[in-house]
């Protein structure tokens, strides 16, 4: 016994189907188009209903004392975070001659380090002026707190230089006191030392010249430096274009609004797992896709093409219902109205060939609340169905939607085509469907999908599945009259109830 090539498939099957996600995702267009077009009118509303403050902006030069070319911002950071302190703050609002808390103003402004000695500094306010104003006093606060840095340290450096100066002047004063004063005695020692004395004061004089020298520098450098920090780029209002910033926000929102919508699509596709492929829908139901049908009546230029579909569909199922020697039911799993329409359509094809009745076991109103129209099949539902006519050809629909009386199916049909919307239900209820349908013994003469997705290219027909396929009924019915024809087949998965018979045949 050969093993069922659909727990081969099974077991084969990839983790990750990227063109179901890509097809199911494509399905969803409505949601992330919507998301796209949400953004977009967010981004555009947040441009217009909430406009930026009025901004000045200046930009400041700064010279560092240990300025160096390979610097990697290090100083100029440093700069930045220090425009962010109380003391500058404070002192920008005193020449404003403001009130306002130096912690609040520091929320009103920023710098930005553009270059190793260029700094920007942005202010915003209530009024241009007021931004341009603020930009002005708080910059000439940073450049004063700068040049105080610089003297103060300047200073230190010169202070520090002649204060080692005075000190070596002090000695060398005691060693030419000692040379005045000359040797104690005529002995070697004395001699000796008497001459370190010399080597020792010029050494001295040397050291106190050198000091004078970098104090004088530490001094001249200070005037480069503070010359060097000042105010390059006079404050100005930004200008602030309404339309401009509207366009930008309302790209950045659509971007984001697709972003957004195609990754809920998704991860909604992947956690739904609604398949939306003939291949799924055949591996899944155990029975080939034999027709498609659009959703929705479509546009102008393709309704002729719809009937036309519809019409084949229709004669199609017409042979199929009349070469049955059992009775035919339409199942439906998300598309009530439409199998009402098509089972309206088969029971006027089969008109010609007898009176057909058509058992209503659909749980909506499709058909037992609607209008008769002259001409229409009788449309009976509950007890009447008992009461019609063997005489009468039948015609069952009905549901496999969750919440289906699976014990009622057969008397609809013991044969039936299963009328899915793709996208509609997972692959775990599909399989519930499948099971539940070979347990009461019906047969799934084939799959109508409906809403399928146009570019899908891949294969529904179900190859191992003689038992529910329409090439299949040819053997079905020579089995059942004792002919006895080998089955060449595999079996699905699902088969799992057969004839005793049957098994020991096989």
């Amino acid at each position: 016994m050969t093993t069922s090539t659909t727990s081969e498939s099974s077991a084969a099957a990839p983790l990750f189907d990227l063109q179901a996600l890509v097809v199911a995702v494509r399905r969803r267009r409505r949601l992330w188009s919507f998301m796209a077009l949400l953004g977009l009118l967010v981004g555009a509303a947040v441009a217009v209903l909430m406009p930026p403050p009025p901004t000045a902006v200046t930009k400041v030069l700064v010279a560092h004392q240990a300025d160096q070319p390979n610097d990697p911002g290090t100083l100029i950071r440093t700069d930045v975070a220090l425009l962010q302190t109380t003391r500058i703050a404070s002192n920008a609002l005193q020449s404003l001659n403001s009130t306002e808390k130096p912690e609040d103003f520091m929320q009103d402004y920023g710098g930005i380090g553009l270059t190793n000695n260029l700094l920007q500094i942005n202010v915003t306010g209530d009024s241009d002026a007021e931004a341009v104003a603020r930009a002005k006093a708080l910059a000439e606060a940073f450049v004063a707190n700068h040049v105080k840095q610089i003297q103060a340290a300047a200073k230190a450096e010169a202070k520090a230089l002649l204060d080692q100066r005075d000190r070596m002047r002090d000695e060398l004063a005691q060693v030419n006191k000692a040379i005045g004063d000359g040797p104690q005695d005529n002995s070697p020692e004395a001699s000796a030392n008497f001459e370190s004395l010399f080597a020792r004061r010029a050494e001295l004089t040397s050291r106190i010249a050198d000091f004078d020298q970098r104090a004088a520098e530490a001094r001249t450098g200070t005037p480069q430096l503070i010359a060097g920090t000042q105010i390059v780029d006079a404050p100005r209002a930004v200008q602030h274009s309404l339309p401009k910033a509207a366009a930008t926000n309302a790209a950045i929102g659509l971007a984001l609004g697709l972003a957004l919508g195609l990754a809920l699509a998704a991860v909604g596709s992947v956690v739904a797992d609604r398949p939306v492929l003939r291949r799924d829908f055949a591996a899944n139901l155990g029975a080939s896709v034999i027709a498609e049908l659009p959703r929705r009546t479509g546009r102008l230029w393709q309704r002729r093409r719809i009937r036309e579909a519809r019409t084949r569909l229709t004669t199609s199922l017409a042979r199929t219902v009349l070469g049955s020697a059992e009775p035919v039911s339409l199942l439906e799993l998300g598309c009530a109205r439409g199998t009402s329409v098509l089972a309206l359509d088969l029971a006027r094809a089969l008109e010609p060939e007898g009176p057909v009745v058509i058992v209503d076991g659909l749980p909506g109103p499709q058909l037992a609340g609607r209008r008769p129209k002259p001409g229409d099949p009788t449309v009976v539902s509950g007890e009447r169905a008992a009461a019609v006519s063997h005489q009468e050809r039948r015609l069952g629909v009905g549901s496999v939607a969750p919440g289906t009386a699976w014990t009622d199916l057969q008397y609809l049909g013991t044969r039936t085509v299963l009328v899915v919307r793709a996208g509609h239900g997972s692959a775990a209820w599909l399989h519930t469907v499948a099971r539940q349908l070979a347990d009461q013994r019906i047969a799934v003469i084939g799959v109508v999908l409906i809403d399928p997705d146009p570019r899908d290219r891949t294969d529904g027909t179900l190859w191992d599945g003689l038992h529910t396929a329409l090439r299949g009924q040819s053997e079905r019915l020579a089995r059942q009259n004792g002919t006895g024809l080998r089955r060449t087949e595999r079996q699905p998965m699902w088969d799992a109830r057969v004839p005793d018979s049957d098994q020991e045949a096989r």
